[in-house]
């Protein structure tokens, strides 16, 4: 693994930080001292592991910058749940639950992370009720888009799944509608439930189909409408 670790004592930093969370930007003064004194930047490149599925863990993960997959491993197969991009808190429920990581990240480009030990952010959300509202709310909508992602994955098929895919990779990994596809066709099958010659299939029908110009893993959405159709229609 190619890491570099930074131990912060710079006065405040995590008050300044242009990276800082929501629920960061309520701390009070004193807050932000001990968040200060007991978390550390470290660098990953892409392709490294952040977390691991059945790993104790001590620290709570704030994603500074980059992206990140996601993924469980389960009894025949990876599951790929989820891309999340900075700013971002990864291993928020290991915090109140068992301490055991239910699940792996894995870096899809360089990131950089702070490691904030879990006894010091469970005293933050104690002495800090906006604090713990916002992070309250932060899993309150996860939650709710796992359940929105499980009823898509066994409802809809596969052509709506994959549009939804890509018109998330437009709206909000890259707010842009040309992108590089941050993970293979096989990855794309493994988050949508499909095989990766469905997934190659069905790129290349929309390509054909004047939704998506296709230049290897460049994508440019063409037609975001009618995308945006196969995705309701499932």
């Amino acid at each position: 693994m190619h890491h570099n670790v930074y131990i912060c004592r710079m006065e405040n930093e995590c008050k300044i930080c242009p990276f800082s969370s929501k629920a960061s930007e309520k701390l009070c003064e004193c807050s932000y001292d001990e968040l200060n004194e007991n978390h550390a930047k470290v660098n990953f490149i892409k392709g490294n592991s952040i977390l691991k599925q059945g790993n104790l863990s001590s620290n709570v993960i704030f994603l500074r910058t980059g992206l990140a997959k996601i993924h469980l491993s389960g009894p025949s197969h990876e599951q790929i749940v989820r891309l999340v991009k900075a700013p971002t808190y990864l291993g928020l429920p290991t915090t109140f639950g068992n301490k055991i990581n239910q699940y792996s990240v894995t870096t899809l480009s360089d990131v950089e992370v702070c490691y904030i030990d879990i006894n010091v952010f469970q005293k933050l959300l104690k002495s800090n009720e906006d604090f713990s509202y916002e992070i309250i709310l932060e899993l309150c909508n996860s939650e709710l888009e796992s359940f929105r992602r499980c009823a898509n994955r066994t409802q809809k098929q596969t052509r709506g799944n994959l549009a939804d895919v890509l018109l998330e990779f437009a709206n909000h990994i890259f707010e842009s509608e040309t992108f590089t596809l941050p993970i293979s066709q096989s990855e794309i099958g493994k988050l949508i439930d499909t095989s990766r010659e469905s997934v190659s299939r069905l790129l290349s029908e929309f390509d054909k189909d004047g939704l998506i110009k296709m230049n290897g893993k460049q994508i440019e959405i063409t037609n975001k409408k009618s995308l945006e159709l196969i995705s309701q229609n499932g």
